[in-house]
């Protein structure tokens, strides 16, 4: 099968194109045909060095959308010609979706959303589990004033859609003026400029000074500490990047809680995989009923080209998940 194989770490230019053996679906697993992927900031991250990678000379990429075409022996839930996607390679331990191929982890994937294309599908699984485990920990209520940092990123912007099915008020942090109307179209009553609206200032316009009861940074990093700035008092903050040394003491002045979510942990420890293919089933069945959707960036990308698409990513200039078409 083709495939993009890292060989040493660096920029994109270390990803190239080559034909490797196709995997075979072992006990637990099903063989998919990758239709589509997409790239993930870790993705990044990963092909630059972070250990948490395959070893070299390895496959990258986590999300995927596709059909399936073999069975392993144990697996019971899923058949040949199934569309499904999930979230299933990319670091240590399994194999990656920047390929045409993938022997998967039955446990990790999911039919995929009908109303869907591979496209739009493949863009779903990392960001929707990251979200939707942010959103189960702080546990937004009917009514309750929600903050989503980051509301038009990749698990920001289901973030807002996901706490505005729970039937909270949510307000959204965007970097750029071209960002509101996204950030509303996707559930935010409320959008706020976080590079010139002063926490003060946004916090007394929103909640009349109260502050939010639960927060979702997809920030992080000193980020954490307006977000510890902007709860309310006995608040929640879930974060998505916590790899910052911050004072704690607001979160102590206020009696906060804070939860942090590091999403591949199943695929890194083996445990708790079945939790993220439930995840996926209930993001597909909102998406089926037009709850929610995914934000695609309109630049296409192919295997081949799969290194421009790591360039576009890092460029900061995309408007949403960048997806690559596989087949």
């Amino acid at each position: 099968m083709r495939a993009q194989v890292l060989k040493a770490y660096g920029g994109p230019e270390m990803l190239q194109l080559a034909d490797v053996e196709r995997p075979a679906a072992r006990s637990g697993e099903v063989l998919i045909r990758i239709r589509a992927t997409s790239i993930n900031p870790v993705d990044i991250k990963i092909r630059e060095g972070l250990p948490i990678g395959p070893e070299l000379p390895a496959i990258l990429g986590a999300d995927l959308a596709g059909t399936v075409e073999a069975v392993g022996t144990g697996v019971d839930d899923f058949n040949v010609g199934d569309e499904v996607y999930g979230c299933a390679g990319g670091v240590k331990g399994v194999g990656g979706t920047l390929a045409e191929y993938i022997a998967a982890d039955a446990r990790l994937i999911a039919p995929k959303p009908r109303a869907l294309t591979f496209r739009e599908a493949a863009a779903l699984p990392l960001v929707s589990i990251t979200a939707w485990e942010a959103i189960e920990r702080i546990a937004p209520k009917k009514g309750e004033a929600i903050l989503v940092q980051g509301g038009v990123g990749g698990v920001g912007h289901i973030a807002v859609q996901l706490a505005a099915i729970a039937g909270a008020v949510v307000s959204a942090s965007v970097g750029t003026d071209r960002d509101f109307e996204k950030a509303r179209s996707f559930g935010a009553a409320n959008v706020i400029d976080y590079k010139n609206d002063p926490v003060a200032s946004f916090v007394q316009r929103i909640t009349g000074g109260r502050g939010f009861d639960a927060i979702v940074d997809t920030a992080g990093g000193q980020n954490l500490v307006k977000s510890f700035e902007a709860a309310a008092v006995g608040g929640r903050i879930a974060t998505t990047n916590s790899r910052a040394s911050v004072d704690l003491g607001q979160m102590h002045g206020k009696a906060l809680s804070l939860h942090l979510v590091f999403m591949l942990l199943p695929m890194l420890s083996g445990e708790g995989r079945d939790k993220h293919g439930r995840i996926l089933r209930e993001i597909a069945a909102l998406a089926d009923r037009g709850l929610l959707r995914p934000h695609v960036d309109p630049e296409r990308f192919t295997l081949e080209t799969a290194a421009d698409a790591h360039r576009h990513v890092s460029s900061g200039k995309s408007k949403g998940k960048v997806v690559i078409e596989v087949d």
